[in-house]
Order: structure tokens, then sequence, then C-alpha cells
């Protein structure tokens, strides 16, 4: 399996924007297909952004299409989230994933082999 960690989170007015990077270790990353997740207290795990290894392909939940960017660096073994226009309910432990592809689709938890320990984001009114 890849280890992640994931750094970037921290506290942000409304409006403003973050970028968050999580870094693999330990097998070829370019492999893997990628994703972010979000948690909020209370909640369940919500897909945000995921970016397929093979055609470098993206997806987006729908709370965060038009102000979230997802990317990746093969080179440098790290996945990246933009995170523009950030909104109060944008608040929540983020986290990042990997799969070596099991056919849930990249919006599904059951995809993923790998988990980050999560990074904060609050997002103040």
């Amino acid at each position: 399996q890849v280890q992640l960690v994931e750094s970037g989170g921290g506290l942000v007015q409304a409006g403003g924007s973050l970028r968050l990077s999580c870094a693999a270790s330990g097998r070829t990353f370019s492999n893997y297909g990628m994703g972010w997740f979000r948690q909020a207290p209370g909640k369940e795990r919500e897909f945000v952004a995921g970016i397929r290894w093979n055609n470098g392909s993206k997806y987006y939940g729908d709370s965060v299409k038009g102000r979230f960017t997802v990317s990746r660096d093969n080179a440098k073994n790290t996945v990246y989230l933009q995170m523009n226009s950030l909104k109060p309910e944008d608040t929540a432990a983020y986290y990042c994933a990997a799969t070596r592809g099991h056919g849930y689709g990249l919006d599904d938890i059951k995809e993923y082999d790998s988990w980050g320990q999560g990074t904060q984001v609050t997002v103040s009114s």
C-alpha cells in the first residue's frame, strides 16, 4: 500500500483560498487513482474530487464544482486540491486516498486502499 500525508489545512475567511497537498510514498504513485474526501462533525464522509492515474481525468462533487481543482504531480508523488471561494460549509477534515482500481468509481469510499490522516479546514463567516 501507499502511505499518504496531507498538509495545507488551516483557518481561512469565507471567500478565501487554500491549497491542500497529499504526499505519497511506498509504491509507484503514478499507478494510483487519487481522491479527496471530507468529513464534518456528525456527517458522513463526502466525496470532493478525484483524478485518474492513466489519463488524468478529473471528477468533482456537486458542492465544489467550479471552486475546487484537483491536480497531481507524479514526479513529486503529490496530489493537490486547490480550493477557491471557500464557504463556511466547506469546513471539515479533508482526507486524501489512493486506489489501484477496484471498479467502484472514484467517488465511492469502497474504491480506496489507503487513506491519509486528514487535515482540518475551517472557514469562518
